[in-house]
């Protein structure tokens, strides 16, 4: 493997190089002119060292030094030159040679020459190397603490969604349900990894804007007013708001909790979306959130039993539903009426005294 290029006109001068770079145990390729010595860098990468006359027969002595330093950083470049004038040599040093000096010069030199460019070029890669494994370091520590952060946050956020349905016996569960519907049936349209993870985040967190809503609107016996809906409708935006420090890591958590409830046919909010302009993921919260919805009693209607939810479903496919998201939910729980954990039951309600 060579270890060392020599460029040398004059063949008792490059058999001299030759000797005294041997000693060091560098294996040698001579050439006699600038484009062979770049040609030979090219079929051997990685030469710790070249050692060239200024006086090219081919090439400007300074271009093939740019040349060199700019194709082969790691390799460090001694430059020799008969005569006197050091014009040459401090724009050598500057444009990145190791080395400049002058003929003749004995084998003693020469060696020590070497000895110190290859010294120096030694040092600068053990400290590229160091600080590279720093660097890397330092970024795994941020990303660890990073991913620490993020989980804890992700764990108060779920921590205030399950507080906020205990307030309430009739949604009590309701988002683990909806994970836990969301993740088979994404499965089933051939989601996997990181974008499968992030929709049963979604599915849990999908109402988490809710929180700002008032207990009064979110537990009111009865049908809301025009008013009342329209603030209801904000808690999508309120809960993009609350979960904007994932969106760079977990940006269709956002998506579903902005768009899962919009309807296929244009007619939901908050943007009005229609079709597949509504991302798939909440395409599939829209669907297992409205099943677990229609299942769960409230204070001012009777729950619908399972099998009475996918007909509803399935009838309001193109309108509200995405047909493909309502088939495979229906292919992953085929026994409709099985579906449905245990729940708690509501409280029997009261006729006024």
């Amino acid at each position: 493997m060579t270890r060392c290029v020599v460029i040398e006109r004059d063949p008792s001068v490059r058999a001299l190089i030759h000797r005294a770079i041997q000693v060091q145990g560098l294996s040698v390729t001579e050439v006699a002119t600038g484009r062979e010595a770049l040609a030979a860098l090219e079929v051997h990468p990685g030469v710790p060292l070249v050692i060239y006359d200024f006086l090219l027969p081919d090439l400007d002595g300074l271009a093939f030094l740019r040349q060199v330093v700019r194709g082969h950083p790691d390799t460090a470049v001694l430059v020799m030159a008969a005569g006197t004038d050091v014009t040459p040599a401090v724009e050598c040093l500057r444009e990145g040679a190791a080395d400049y000096f002058l003929k003749p010069v004995t084998g003693d030199e020469l060696q020590a020459r070497v000895m110190k460019a290859l010294e120096k070029r030694r040092l600068v890669l053990e400290n590229r190397h160091l600080q590279q494994t720093y660097k890397e370091r330092l970024e795994e520590s941020i990303r660890g603490l990073a991913q620490r952060n993020k989980e804890m946050f992700v764990g108060q956020i779920q921590m205030a969604v399950r507080m906020l349905e205990a307030k309430d016996i009739f949604t009590r569960g309701h988002s683990q349900r909806v994970r836990r519907y969301a993740e088979r049936t994404a499965v089933a349209l051939g989601f996997t990894g990181d974008i499968l993870d992030q929709i049963m985040l979604g599915g849990d967190l999908h109402d988490i804007g809710k929180i700002g809503t008032r207990e009064a609107l979110l537990t009111k016996p009865g049908p809301l007013t025009d008013d009342e809906f329209l603030e209801i409708q904000r808690h999508v935006l309120e809960g993009e708001e609350i979960l904007e420090p994932l969106r760079r890591d977990t940006p269709v958590v956002l998506q579903i909790v902005r768009s899962h409830h919009e309807r296929v046919d244009g007619s939901g909010f908050p943007d009005q979306l229609s079709g597949e302009q509504i991302p798939l993921p909440a395409r599939i919260i829209s669907v297992v959130d409205a099943f677990d919805v229609m299942t769960m009693s409230r204070a001012y209607r009777p729950s619908r039993t399972p099998r009475d939810a996918m007909k509803e479903l399935i009838r309001c496919i193109g309108v509200q539903f995405d047909s493909q998201v309502v088939r495979a939910f229906q292919r992953v729980f085929p026994d409709v009426d099985t579906i449905l954990g245990p729940r708690v039951p509501p409280p029997p309600t009261q006729e006024p005294v």
